[in-house]
Parts: structure tokens; sequence; C-alpha cells
């Protein structure tokens, strides 16, 4: 349910015209609202954005190199259009950054792959997910001793040809995680794998959370139409 409500939120932003700053300010008012009703201080809502910022830096060189009519801001001059499609990207980027963030921070990783299942993704896509989960702490820590091993035989690279080490221990992890994988999903198969996971217990959303998702769809949408009729 959270899963198709974060996924229809943000249609809806990216839907919404960019000439409409209230449009934004009033999907910012739900994402606010979703963090504040899942106890998310805004400092690790800011701490999880900041995985965006090389994605937008892209966005501040469209006013440069942007076509089209020239204003001047600033005493630099910039083009029209490259500011509103960085606007654009800027806004529409942080709000579905931060209702994905929402999502994780409170949803479990187990509640979030049926989601997904329910959803009718790949099946594929979905047991890869989950498989990479579950086994990222393993090739966590097969990388830490790895690297507490080379740090005992004094290896402490200075320059660029001592990266050879480093290219070893790389393909080395790949080949235990490959390897590993193999044995577990032999395992799996000889206990009746078939690609899909068995469900032990039966999911279901109170009426009240329903409420809520759809209340949120509901004004996401609304805003995002009432932007095209106002712009």
């Amino acid at each position: 349910m959270k899963l198709a409500t974060t996924l229809l939120f943000v249609v809806a932003v990216v839907a919404t015209p960019r000439e409409a700053f209230w449009a934004f300010g009033a999907h910012a008012a739900l994402v606010a609202a979703a963090a504040a009703a899942g106890r998310l201080p805004p400092r690790f809502l800011l701490r999880r954005l900041l995985v965006e910022a090389p994605f937008l830096l892209f966005a501040v060189f469209l006013p440069f190199v942007g076509r089209g009519e020239r204003v001047e801001v600033i005493g630099l001059s910039l083009s029209q259009e490259g500011l509103w499609a960085a606007w654009n990207i800027v806004a529409k980027a942080t709000l579905g950054a931060a209702a994905s963030v929402i999502l994780a921070a409170t949803t479990r990783v187990p509640d979030l792959l049926k989601g997904f299942a329910r959803l009718h993704f790949p099946r594929v896509i979905t047991a890869m997910m989950g498989f990479m989960v579950r086994y990222l702490d393993l090739v966590i820590g097969d990388l830490g001793r790895m690297r507490i091993a080379l740090q005992s035989r004094a290896y402490h690279p200075r320059w660029i040809g001592q990266a050879r080490a480093l290219a070893a221990v790389s393909g080395t992890l790949f080949v235990r995680s490959y390897e590993r994988g193999e044995r577990v999903y032999l395992a799996m198969q000889a206990r009746g794998y078939r690609g899909v996971m068995p469900e032990l217990e039966a999911a279901t959303a109170p009426a009240g959370q329903w409420v809520a998702a759809l209340a949120v769809v509901a004004l996401a949408a609304a805003v995002a139409a009432l932007g095209w009729v106002l712009r």
C-alpha cells in the first residue's frame, strides 16, 4: 500500500507544471506531514537527501548552456529556459527522493519486497533485490576481512601502481560472492524453491491506513490538476 502510494505521489509530482510554484509547496507540505507521521526528524531526512546532490549538479549548468532568451541575474547572463529546466529538475527530484527516503525509513525490507511482488514486478528483479539485501552484510564482512589482511601485510598504497592488489581483492570478492550465490541457490532448489519465496503471513492494512493513503494520493493529484488549471 505504501509503495503504491509513493509511486502515485511521484507521478503526481512529475505531472505538476513547473510554473506552479505553489503546487510544489503543497507537495512539500504533504512530504513534511508524512515525515512527521513517520516520526522522522528533519536532520535525518536532509542527510539522506544528500545522495541526490551529484545528480543535481547537472541542473546547475543548464542556465549557462541553455538556449533562447537570456536574463541578467546578479551580473550573470543566464538562459530563461535553462532556469526553468533547472528549477523543474531540482523541485521534482527532491520531492521524489524525499518520498522514497520516507518509504524506505518507515517500511521493512520484507514488506517492500512483498509490495513489489503484489504490484507484479518481474520475479527475477524482486528475487535479486531480496538476496542482495539479505547477503549484503556477508559481502561487507568479507571485504572487511580482506582489508585487514592487506593491512596486516603492510599494504598502504601511496601511488596508483600499488592499486593492483585492490583489483585482485575485487576479483576475489566477486568470485566468492558468485560461488556463495550458486551454493545458496542450489540449496534452495533442493528445498523446493521455484522462483517465489513462500508468504508466511498475509499482510493486510487496516482501514485507517487505506484512508490516509488514498487521501495523500487524492490531494497530490488534485494539486497537480489545479496547477494546470491555474498556470
